[in-house]
């Protein structure tokens, strides 16, 4: 069975850092596109960045741009979101998702939810003093 599982998450102190990671098993998503997305309380999914496993490129949504940077390791079949600097505002539940190949557009990353058909469980991340 396919699965994406994120340890990780937690409190962190605003102007901190805090990595987040996903680890895929159950398949191969080597043509997948990885994903991270977040949900706030009262607020929709969204997109925040995406890597692919074959070849280079990275995604981001403009608000996180500069300050969170998505990574993999391809030996420990690992992707990581790296949140640097993050603010209150910044406190959701953080989703690794994987999408299809298909939805590769070839000059950009997909970026809504239902182009992607695996999810992880969601690891909260509080941003507080």
């Amino acid at each position: 069975q396919a699965q994406l599982v994120e340890p990780g998450g937690g409190l962190v102190q605003p102007g901190g850092s805090l990595r987040l990671s996903c680890s895929p098993s159950g398949r191969t998503f080597s043509t997948f596109t990885m994903g991270w997305f977040r949900q706030a309380p009262g607020k929709d999914r969204e997109f925040l960045a995406a890597i692919r496993w074959s070849g280079i490129g990275t995604y981001y949504a403009d608000y996180v741009k500069g300050r969170f940077t998505i990574s993999r390791n391809d030996a420990k079949n690992t992707v990581y979101l790296q949140m640097n600097s993050p603010k209150a505002e910044d406190t959701a539940v953080y989703y690794c998702a994987a999408s299809p190949p298909r939805y590769y557009s070839g000059s950009d990353a997909p970026r809504v939810s239902w182009e992607y058909n695996y999810w992880g469980q969601g690891t909260q991340v509080t941003v507080s003093s």
